[in-house]
């Protein structure tokens, strides 16, 4: 007798469980499987044939294995369909929830930059209608008196300037002036107005770090709720273009200079959310129109018409400041002018602050010189004044603006105070002593954190923080890519940057490349500078390497490259740690990444500070204590050796605040605040 058929098992689709599926199974092997038919004479029973019953039975047993171990592989697959289903469906949740977080990024990047351009806006219009306020008084249509109430009432609703509309700057002073007298609430501001007479600022003129300074300092300031406005002579090479709402008062200000009183042309205009006051001489009209910022035999001639001009500006428009700021030898005559001229004409509140940023340079003028803006040489040329302790035929600029200052900041410093003053030239140190109370230290420049900040820097392919710092090694493969380099994390890689006003030794630095690239390190080199004869040399030293490869040399500025350098390399070689113009050890820590002085005349090839260093506190003195002793070798052997030591110290390096909100800002505030106590 032939077995019966099994009927197929009919395939629906995928059950949600296992276990309903397997009752599925059940379920129709139950419904489907028909009755086994036999045909048999009448009385014949089952035992009369037992070899056809036997093999009926082994048929149908054989029958039923086969019928389960193909349900069973079907079952496999089903539930191989279903993982695969599961995976699917998790990928595609992770990818959603990419998207969401990069969404959310995105919205609150937009809504940052939303905020900084409503902020710039504000700023821009809260200055201009400051500046038009100074319009009006220059041209007697208002007193210094109301002058100075209406600007307390601009400046006591910065935030809401917003009620003002921004076509109110089309209309005429007239119809300026009756809108401004609408807001009759009068608050007290707890901010101070200091206004900074100077010979740079970032970006209109730039040849030294005071330009960065000026800015930067400027924009923190009124970022904390200060008031800052910055007074320029208008040089002809300015950058016009740069400054917003540039338009020029319609009436001249007169200056004492050489006996006689001269006209002046006055400018403003607001530039990064600060306002600018531009002086122009009419009959000295060559001072400020010359190719150069300084250099000229005449410069204190020069300058020290600007400074009087600044001051005769601020009386004549009624300002009220709480600090003058001054910088430097070029306006540290400011302070001299201050307190013997002017400061009996409505300024008895205001007090003076002098930056310097060196006192290494001689600044000797003879006495007779000091009248041309009105001074008195007799009354000035004194021991306990202005005249050179060295030299004393003549008068010291700069130790007038020490003498005649409420504060002095050097800045920047990464020495201690009894190393400054010991160690100045050109007789200032008398003078230091005598008036070190008044001395502060500014041990850094800030970074622009709009543009230095691996966490939000859109130049990178991967942002990073100290919160966060894996994609500092990501940031690593992607500079070795695009080099040529061998990519791979775990290569120790050291750059070098260099520009125009950097002054590489060169055989100090081939030293360093020859006696460590052996070693499995990657130099890479960026040079910024058109000298043919240091990139000859450099050139040349990368072919002597060209087999290792692991030596790169970059020629010419890529901003992009730039950042990813400081992002991808683990230890940056810099000409000294005290660099106010690149700032090259404040962003190599910011990207987590050690910076190594490199010291000329030295057998050793990198610097070790002395004990006087170690006295200083801030960020000079944790870059100082940190990584000031530190030789590439042993920096090298803190990587290998001292893993987790290495990484604190970096993690520490990154979280310390390296922009001008940080300690610069902080410390002039503190200097402001006392000196306006006295």
């Amino acid at each position: 007798m032939q077995a019966p058929a099994i009927s197929p098992v009919i395939w629906h689709p995928p059950p949600r469980s296992i276990s309903s599926f397997k009752l599925t199974i059940l379920t129709q092997r139950h419904q489907r499987a028909p009755a086994l038919c036999c045909s048999r004479p009448e009385g014949q029973n089952d035992l009369e044939n037992p070899q056809e019953n036997l093999g009926l039975s082994s048929v149908v047993t054989e029958g039923k294995h086969n019928d389960i171990w193909r349900l069973f592989r079907e079952a496999q697959q089903n539930i191989l369909f279903l993982n695969k289903q599961r995976l699917a469906a998790v990928e595609e949740l992770g990818n959603l929830k990419r998207e969401k977080d990069e969404l959310v990024d995105r919205i609150v990047q937009l809504e940052e930059e939303n905020q900084n351009v409503i902020g710039k806006d504000k700023l821009s219009l809260l200055w201009e209608l400051l500046l038009r306020i100074d319009s009006m008084v220059l041209n007697g249509l208002l007193n210094t008196e109301e002058a100075s109430s209406m600007r307390t009432l601009v400046r006591e609703h910065r935030l809401g300037i917003s009620e003002v509309s921004p076509d109110i700057l089309q209309k005429g002073d007239s119809e300026i002036l009756a809108e401004l007298r609408l807001f009759s609430d009068r608050l007290k501001s707890n901010g101070f107005h200091i206004i900074h007479i100077c010979s740079e600022m970032a970006p209109l003129v730039s040849v030294g770090p005071l330009a960065s300074y000026v800015t930067g300092l400027s924009r923190a300031l009124q970022g904390k709720g200060h008031l800052v406005e910055v007074i320029l002579p208008k040089y002809a090479t300015l950058e016009l273009d740069e400054i917003q709402g540039l338009r020029e008062v319609e009436a001249d200000l007169y200056s004492y200079f050489n006996g006689q009183l001269h006209a002046n042309r006055i400018w403003n205009g607001v530039v990064c959310g600060i306002g600018v006051t531009l002086v122009q001489p009419l009959y000295y009209s060559s001072f400020f129109s010359r190719d150069k910022v300084y250099g000229y035999s005449d410069d204190f001639d020069r300058f020290a018409y600007f400074s009087r001009a600044s001051l005769d500006y601020i009386v004549k428009s009624g300002k009220r400041p709480d600090v003058l700021h001054i910088h430097n030898r070029e306006t540290a005559i400011v302070g001299p002018l201050f307190w013997d001229i002017f400061v009996n004409q409505g300024l008895e509140g205001s007090r003076i602050l002098f930056t310097c940023q060196g006192f290494d340079s001689e600044y000797l003028v003879p006495p007779d010189k000091l009248a041309l803006c009105g001074l008195d040489p007799a009354g000035l040329h004194r021991l306990d004044r202005l005249q050179d302790n060295i030299k004393p035929q003549f008068v010291n600029v700069l130790k007038g603006g020490i003498v005649y200052s409420n504060k002095v900041v050097t800045m920047p410093s990464s020495h201690s105070k009894g190393r400054i003053i010991h160690s100045s030239s050109h007789g200032l140190e008398p003078a230091l002593a005598v008036h070190k109370e008044k001395l502060l230290l500014a041990p850094s420049f800030g970074l622009d954190s709009t543009t230095w900040d691996p966490s939000k820097d859109e130049f990178l392919p991967e942002k990073y923080s100290v919160e966060d710092i894996r994609g500092k090694s990501i940031c690593k493969v992607e500079l070795q890519h695009q080099l040529g380099l061998v990519e791979h994390i775990s290569t120790t890689v050291v750059g070098c940057i260099f520009t125009e006003i950097s002054d590489v030794d060169l055989e100090s630095l081939k030293a360093i490349v020859r006696g460590s690239i052996m070693t499995g390190i990657q130099f890479i080199l960026m040079g910024m500078n058109e000298d043919q004869t240091t990139i000859g040399e450099l050139e040349k030293l990368q072919e002597e390497f060209e087999d290792g490869g692991n030596l790169m040399f970059v020629r010419g500025h890529d901003e992009t490259l730039l950042h990813l350098i400081f992002a991808g390399s683990d230890i940056m070689l810099c000409q000294s740690l005290h660099d106010p113009i690149l700032q090259v050890p404040f962003k190599a820590l910011r990207y987590g990444t050690v910076p190594i002085a490199l010291k000329t005349n030295s057998s050793d090839a990198f610097g070790h500070l002395g004990a006087h260093e170690q006295e200083t506190t801030g960020l000079a003195g944790f870059i100082n204590s940190t990584f000031g002793d530190m030789s590439l070798s042993q920096a090298l052997d803190h990587i290998r050796n001292k893993p987790t030591t290495w990484k604190r110290k970096i993690m520490e390096a990154m979280g310390k605040d390296f922009s001008w909100d940080g300690e610069c800002c902080d410390i002039h505030i503190s200097a402001y605040a006392s000196i306006k106590s006295l």
